[in-house]
């Protein structure tokens, strides 16, 4: 007898997949706001000594333009959500926050934000010494006009 076979792989072309393949394989599916939240601390942790976040927030509706003509064109009201987008460069994050979720989404949002505000690195400003009235450079005199005077002037 010889030993089994492995499992094949079903082709693209003959299986139905039930999730569409994204062509970037970092970017995964939307995830839930606190599991967006929780990865986001995650990132602002490991580039906390070097590297940049760069967050997103975009007006969506979530649909193709086709869909959303038809639903225009019906008289459909359109429900716009909030989709927001994060990377470190090397991983990249979705969610979508709906009208409903969206003050909590901030609130939690800000929280983590003033928490990782802490690896900025501070401005350089110039010492600023008080300038006494004495120290203070004279307004500088209006010249007169080297024109002159016509008759009509002078009398």
């Amino acid at each position: 007898m010889s030993p089994p076979a492995p499992p094949r792989k079903p082709s693209a072309a003959t299986s139905s997949s039930t999730s569409a393949a994204s062509p970037n394989p970092s970017i995964k599916a939307p995830l839930h706001p606190d599991s967006f939240l929780n990865e986001l601390t995650a990132m602002f942790e490991r580039s906390t000594e070097k590297g940049s976040v760069w967050v997103t927030f975009k007006r969506s509706s979530l649909k193709t333009k086709v869909q959303t003509n038809k639903m225009k064109s019906a008289g459909e009201s359109i429900e716009y959500k909030c989709l927001v987008r994060a990377t470190d460069g090397k991983k990249k994050i979705t969610t979508t926050v709906g009208v409903k979720d969206h003050q909590r989404f901030q609130a939690s949002y800000a929280t983590v934000l003033k928490a990782h505000m802490t690896a900025l690195k501070k401005r350089e400003r110039k010492d600023r010494k008080k300038v006494t009235d004495a120290d203070k450079k004279p307004a500088p005199k209006k010249k007169k006009s080297s024109t002159p005077k016509t008759s009509k002037e002078n009398s």
